[in-house]
């Protein structure tokens, strides 16, 4: 039943704000090389970066929260079984790096987001809105939103300091898992959004990421 369903949702949405959804994959790592002399590990971060990189760090959970919720509705929204495993895939993917930026903020003293139940609920209804729009239209929009969590993601890559390499594991196969994403959408039959509609989405991350970057 729709009603169940939505329950199901709802508890694993509140789970995700309150931060204790469980990975289903182990965090990732990375081995420093072993022709490199630069000290390794989060003693070698500075105050200033280790602000910098818990802010960082503080924009990619809400970036998952937000994942859940478009997932979890665009499941809801849509009436073909194959889709709502696809969501329910990229869903538990999305819960792998909730779980991995979580526990990096807590490594690095810092904390997800205070508006995290707003930026939920927001996208949420988001999600839900797109998915009753027509399934390509729901795919198209869960493509684009992944190809901008990529370049977002690739802007991080090129901001953290070279010497973060547990952050820069964990973000680098974030962005892996969302490209892969956002092609299983295209091929799932996602269409290309208005340029107009591309232009909103990335006005409305823009907004989101400089907040909780602070807040």
């Amino acid at each position: 039943m729709f009603s169940d369903s939505l329950i199901s949702e709802l508890d694993r949405g509140l789970r995700a704000i309150a931060g204790v959804t469980q990975a289903s994959r182990p965090t990732p790592t990375a081995v420093q090389s072993e022709n490199s002399d630069a000290p390794a590990g989060d003693d070698a971060l500075t105050s200033q970066e280790r602000r910098h990189v818990a802010g960082l760090m503080r924009v990619n959970h809400v970036g998952e929260v937000c994942a859940q919720a478009l997932y979890q509705a665009q499941k809801l929204a849509t009436k073909r079984p194959e889709l709502r495993a696809a969501f329910e895939h990229a869903g538990k993917e999305e819960e792998d790096h909730l779980a991995w930026t979580a526990h990096r903020l807590s490594e690095l003293g810092s904390r997800p987001s205070l508006l995290n139940p707003l930026w939920y609920a927001g996208a949420f209804a988001i999600g839900f809105v797109a998915g009753k729009c027509g399934d390509n239209v729901s795919l198209g929009f869960m493509s684009e939103t992944e190809r901008q969590v990529e370049h977002h993601l690739d802007s991080h890559l090129d901001d953290l300091p070279a010497h973060d390499l547990r952050s820069r594991a964990i973000v680098d196969q974030m962005r892996l898992d969302e490209i892969e994403h956002g092609q299983a959408a295209r091929d799932a039959g996602g269409i290309e959004l208005p340029a107009p509609v591309q232009r909103v989405m990335r006005a409305a991350a823009k907004v989101m990421t400089t907040t909780a970057y602070y807040i």
